[in-house]
């Protein structure tokens, strides 16, 4: 069992660093190396990786393919930084991208690296679609996530962040998301009702923006049928949809984008998180042609579109995504996980656990935020990290890396077992 000893000391951490670090609170030791699903700690204590850098590591650490292009790259003086100058890394992951993604499916978007975060990326989503439109409300809905600049906390719901901004993030109209009323109530149903409403105080918007799967919000999956009325209201009243798929694209449902399943085509998709491949900090907005009225320089950033994550995207597109074998897997992994889960709820002492997600984006609602930690710290002390999301930090948010084998997939499962089990029993 992992324990700490003072090679895993954090006193520099909290002596030197901001009280604003949350994850060294939770996983407090002092990592120092990872390899795929595995993290390792300054002792030397081995711990299964159920965060993956909060869906940053869809690959795993140190995917050793991906980086033997960057190490190659590197060596031979390939541009890392160049703003937005033209690049042969940025012109082959374009073409490639096309090529494998886009064109299958039938989609045509045009390229825009916005600054490296996800937050950057809703940001420039934000204002093409206010820019475009010439109207400025965007309706977001209940639990999403979108990040914490002012213009991605506006269209975030959770108060935590949004009291956190000093001014009232303004700009955006929530909306009830698909379930939050209960299964049996069709939220877009209400939507229409607001949009067609002349009178409905809700002014005509720029863009929907919404996540298929709410990762912060508790892992709330949408249905196919809602998805596809939301585009359909879209597409009637002249409105703009914005796919988040930050934390749900790059295969962690199954297909490379989290609409797919859906046969959606949004007007505008975010990438971010797992683009890369290896943890480098890349985003990326896709945009119908049509909408690309930007004027030169009219959206900037010093580090757009990172050459040595464009290196290893274009990498991971090779390795990953030429044929459907990864996202079987993951479809294959995901239903393991989700039985599995299953019986861990049935199995507990709270009749009121119960799973939800789609893919490999999978959550365990507890019920109380409390219920939640306890299972997270257990399952910690006996070499799981796993976090916890949703309104109350009630549910416990699983995102192995798709790559993960199955020994160690069971491993990680097992470990949550035994914590639930355990902490359970302890509970009134």
């Amino acid at each position: 069992m992992p324990t700490e000893n003072n090679s895993n000391s954090l006193s520099a951490f909290e002596t030197l660093e901001s009280k604003v670090r949350s994850y060294s609170r939770s996983f407090p030791v002092v990592f120092r190396k990872a390899a795929g699903a595995l993290l390792e700690d300054e002792k030397g204590s081995v711990y299964i990786d159920f965060l993956s850098g909060a869906g940053v590591l869809n690959y795993g650490h140190n995917n050793p393919d991906l980086l033997h292009g960057a190490i190659q790259y590197l060596q031979s003086n390939g541009i890392v930084h160049g703003l937005d100058m033209a690049t042969s890394a940025k012109r082959e992951f374009m073409e490639q991208f096309d090529a494998i993604i886009l064109r299958p499916r039938g989609l045509t978007y045009k390229f825009q690296f916005p600054g490296p975060t996800g937050a950057n990326a809703v940001e420039a989503a934000l204002k093409l679609a206010r820019k475009t439109t010439g109207r400025h409300t965007v309706i977001s809905f209940t639990n999403g996530f979108h990040g914490v600049s002012l213009g991605a906390l506006a269209v975030t719901g959770n108060r935590y962040y949004r009291g956190a901004a000093g001014v009232p993030p303004a700009g955006a109209v929530f909306m009830p998301y698909d379930g939050y009323f209960g299964a049996d109530k069709d939220t877009s149903k209400y939507l229409d009702k607001i949009l067609s409403d002349a009178s409905s105080g809700v002014d005509l918007p720029a863009a929907i923006i919404l996540e298929t799967v709410q990762g912060e919000g508790g892992i709330n999956s949408a249905r196919k049928e809602w998805l596809q009325s939301v585009e359909w209201l879209c597409r009637r009243n002249g409105i703009l949809l914005i796919v988040d798929d930050i934390q749900t694209g790059c295969g962690r449902t199954g297909s490379f984008f989290s609409f797919d399943f859906a046969g959606l085509s949004p007007d505008i998709v975010v990438l971010s998180k797992s683009l890369s491949g290896v943890g480098l900090p890349l985003s990326l907005l896709l945009l119908k042609p049509e909408l690309d009225v930007w004027q030169p320089g009219e959206h900037s950033g010093t580090f757009r579109g990172n050459n040595l994550a464009l290196v290893t995207a274009t990498a991971a597109l090779h390795k990953y995504w030429l044929t459907e074998k990864l996202s079987q897997r993951v479809l294959e992994k995901g239903r393991i996980m989700s039985e599995r889960l299953r019986q861990i709820a049935q199995g507990s002492r709270n009749p009121l656990l119960s799973v939800r997600g789609r893919g490999m984006m999978l959550g365990l609602d507890c019920s109380t935020g409390k219920l939640a930690e306890n299972i997270v710290r257990k399952a910690f002390e006996d070499g799981l990290v796993v976090e916890r999301c949703g309104a109350d930090d009630q549910v416990i948010k699983l995102l192995p890396p798709l790559t993960i084998d199955g020994e160690t997939l069971q491993r990680g499962l097992d470990i949550l077992d035994i914590s639930v089990h355990e902490i359970s029993k302890m509970t009134p």
